[in-house]
């Protein structure tokens, strides 16, 4: 059984350590602890993970944020994979930091990456794991405040927040998306 799991972001080392690469992150996370590296394919850099008799495609897209539907539908195309079999990870400046919600569908909340995929597919039906990054900026300083790196509070606790993340995304493709929410959107 193969799942595609999608960390969105921007490629570049002047994004590497950003709140809105914290699709990225936790990618890395898993594919560490997976032992697979990246490498550079279409759309994006892609490592093939395999878990418990389940294949696990990860991909960090190339195209920035705002074309992140590109990568997405070329993927799921790629390798027939259907939406319900697909897992966005994405930042959210709804949630605190470090709180961590999976859906099986929904809009884009004002988030340009989910908007490019939502239009790519025609459809709000994928889910999605949304990591919040908290909301502590000033008034229009949103982009200054998504594309900064982290202050030192969250640092302490990242690690822990993005490998609690890469185990939502394993459940996910061993247990499916009611029992993922279930064990992981309260912690």
């Amino acid at each position: 059984m193969k799942y595609l799991i999608v960390g969105l972001g921007n490629p570049g080392p002047e994004y590497a350590d950003t709140r809105h690469n914290i699709g990225f992150q936790v990618l890395e996370v898993l594919a560490t602890a997976g032992g697979v590296a990246f490498s550079p394919a279409r759309y994006g850099d892609r490592a093939d993970l395999r878990h418990k008799g389940r294949h696990f495609i990860l991909v960090k897209p190339t195209t920035f944020m705002n074309l992140s539907g590109k990568a997405v539908r070329y993927w799921m195309d790629q390798e027939s994979i259907p939406a319900e079999r697909v897992l966005v990870i994405t930042d959210d400046l709804a949630l605190p930091f470090g709180a961590i919600r999976i859906k099986p569908s929904g809009g884009a909340g004002g988030h340009n990456g989910l908007t490019s995929i939502i239009e790519l597919l025609g459809s709000e039906a994928f889910p999605r794991l949304r990591f919040g990054i908290g909301s502590d900026f000033a008034r229009g300083r949103q982009s200054e405040y998504v594309l900064g790196g982290w202050n030192e509070t969250e640092r302490k606790t990242l690690s822990e927040r993005t490998e609690l993340a890469s185990k939502a995304v394993l459940q996910f493709g061993l247990l499916g998306i009611e029992r993922t929410m279930n064990g992981f959107n309260k912690r």
